[in-house]
């Protein structure tokens, strides 16, 4: 039964809807240092990612690591339940996906499979990508992509146990 989740997962995240937009990764500018300072004493994790917390320093997210492009959100029933996003680490040359589960899905669903990673466009592949299965955490990150040459974008998956699919999403395209 868990290989069969594991599967529609991995599924869910090939089928992934990409979107069609085009920027530049880690072209545009850090975070101001008042910004990062202020992130970088919190180990809270939060909606807009927090590369200090607990979860992203298990996953070897580097401390520099800020957002890029624009997030994407996973809706259910014309709702958003979870946010996509891609970071970016200049320090360790990486891309990093980002799922954040909201509390609004969180209340009402037990158990949940989970998947985020990097997609590039350019290696028609998934990098740095983890599943989890019958979980109910709130903030994944996926493992380091060395793809900061490639056209990336952040993709993430989402499926509630009884639900046949995933909701899927992917952050906006990075060159």
């Amino acid at each position: 039964m868990r290989y069969t989740k594991r599967a529609v997962v991995a599924a869910a995240c090939a089928f992934a809807l990409i979107p069609a937009g085009a920027a530049i990764a880690g072209d545009g500018p850090a975070p101001a240092p008042s910004k990062s300072s202020k992130a970088a004493e919190s180990t809270a994790p939060s909606e807009a990612g927090n590369p200090a917390s607990a979860k992203a320093r298990v996953a070897g997210v580097c401390a520099d690591a800020y957002q890029v492009g624009k997030t994407a959100y996973i809706d259910r029933a014309g709702a958003h339940v979870a946010s996509v996003k891609q970071f970016y680490s200049k320090s360790c040359n990486e891309n990093y996906g980002y799922l954040w589960v909201w509390d609004s899905f969180r209340k009402t669903s037990k158990d949940y499979d989970v998947s985020v990673g990097v997609y590039s466009y350019s290696k028609d592949d998934y990098f740095g990508a983890r599943v989890w299965t019958d979980h109910n955490g709130q903030e994944f990150w996926s493992g380091g992509a060395d793809t900061v040459k490639h056209c990336t974008a952040a993709v993430g998956s989402l499926r509630r146990a009884g639900d046949p699919l995933a909701g899927q999403a992917a952050s906006q395209k990075m060159c």
